[in-house]
């Protein structure tokens, strides 16, 4: 970590350091914002995803499943054709063109910059509905706003800002899908301060042994006969308390989230290389940091370089949060098979899952009722639990089954009736102000 003062510093790196930390004066700009639609700051990853996509994003996962993964399977399901895994239906800058494409001038000024700049920023949990099928070629658009600030103490860096975000996506003629979206924001001195006293200095990631590496291969190999696929997993079949069979995820690598980088794009801070990444760092200097060669480079390089990991107060570098809830989304999937849908599902990231890291993603169905009168709909626990023992992301799924009772499922109506991106958003933004009441 380069020691010397602020003042001595490179101008990008007194930059960072300057707007790194959590003022009440940030968190009233912050608070400014909340419920004012707003451009994302990223285009899509996909602007008219077809098969391909759909394939990649699902791989990217670890997730080959036929129903997103083979363009003629899905012909012969009750989709009638190929659809999109709910990893790429919605979430973050997969999908969605901008609805909001222009702002008035003070608008402009309200929402202009980032009032955290430089405060380092965890996903740390979500919140996710779908209400209708991706399917190739959809042209989606996306409608964004901030909907809540919560000013937190913390263990681990002493303040930190929860800042939460819906979102909602929509084809031209119905809404498709919508996310809360919590990222956690803490004091970047802060954490560097602490370094090993914070509660992550005492993991350790130890070798596996042979065997260890072995009894994951053979999950592995198993996995394929796990998944439900084109039986149908009836609700009379189910019952409360029926566990799901776990599925395993890693051990972790580094190469891991390059793939899932290829499959679900650069995220929320949209990377950039080469003189792109130049060209980037004239508009967002505190996006930046110098190394140790003197070269600036981006704060997401904590996910792949030991070092960096280490500066901001951990002992190994660590996944991005929605790694783990995509593995959640995969274990959900298989378990329901091709006829059912997944509707809900939340998840917190309570603490980091580490390259070398394993994690068995588990769940078990708590609920068996009839949602909204009259859809077959079980509730389950689900959660990812890594080699030593601790429970990192604990979730909720709700899913409709088909019925020989009731038939086949009948999709979930969005809040409120809602059939455009607007109303869907107004809908979230009240939602979300009565859940903190």
């Amino acid at each position: 970590m380069d020691q010397r003062p602020p003042d001595q510093r490179p101008p990008d790196q007194r930059t960072s350091d300057a707007q790194g930390a959590i003022n009440e004066q940030s968190l009233d700009r912050l608070r400014a914002r909340i419920g004012i639609a707003q451009p994302h700051p990223q285009p899509p990853w996909y602007r008219e995803p077809g098969t391909d996509a759909f394939r990649h994003v699902s791989e990217a996962c670890g997730d080959d499943n036929p129903l997103w993964c083979d363009p003629d399977y899905g012909a012969g399901t009750v989709w009638g054709g190929p659809v999109a895994s709910p990893n790429m239906n919605g979430g973050d800058t997969l999908i969605g063109e901008n609805e909001v494409t222009s702002l008035d001038p003070d608008t402009k000024s309200l929402l202009k910059g980032d009032p955290l700049r430089g405060a380092h920023a965890y996903y740390a949990g979500s919140h996710r509905e779908w209400w209708a099928p991706l399917r190739p070629g959809t042209r989606v658009t996306r409608r964004n706003a901030l909907v809540g600030v919560h000013d937190k103490s913390s263990e681990f860096a002493d303040r930190t800002v929860h800042e939460w975000t819906g979102e909602v996506f929509a084809a031209p003629d119905h809404v498709l899908s919508a996310q809360y979206r919590l990222m956690i924001r803490t004091d970047r001195r802060a954490v560097e301060a602490k370094g090993d006293a914070t509660k992550y200095a005492g993991v350790e990631i130890e070798p596996y042994t042979d065997e260890q590496i072995e009894e994951i291969e053979a999950a592995c190999v198993a996995e394929p006969a796990r998944r439900r696929g084109a039986e149908p997993r009836w609700f009379e079949d189910v019952e409360e308390g029926d566990e799901i069979t776990p599925l395993v995820k890693g051990p972790m690598r580094v190469t891991d989230m390059v793939v899932w980088h290829t499959g679900m794009g650069m995220g929320l801070y949209g990377v950039k290389a080469l003189g792109l990444a130049h060209r980037q760092r004239q508009r967002l200097p505190g996006f930046f940091r110098r190394d140790d060669l003197n070269i600036p480079d981006v704060h997401q390089r904590v996910h792949w370089d030991q070092e960096w990991a280490r500066r901001a107060g951990h002992p190994a570098v660590y996944d991005y949060g929605r790694m783990r809830e995509t593995w959640l989304v995969h274990l959900c999937t298989d378990w329901m098979g091709d006829d059912a849908w997944l509707w809900k599902l939340d998840v917190e990231f309570r603490r980091f899952n580490y390259v070398g890291d394993t994690h068995w993603m588990r769940g078990r169905v708590v609920r068996k009722y009839l949602a909204e009168g009259d859809r077959p709909a079980v509730d389950l626990e689900i959660g990812g639990e890594n080699q030593r023992g601790e429970f990192t992301c604990p979730g909720h799924a709700t899913i409709l089954l088909p019925s020989r009772e009731h038939g086949g499922v009948r999709l979930p109506d969005p809040p409120g009736g809602a059939t455009t991106c607007t109303a869907a958003l107004d809908a979230l933004v009240d939602r979300f102000a009565a859940m903190a009441r």
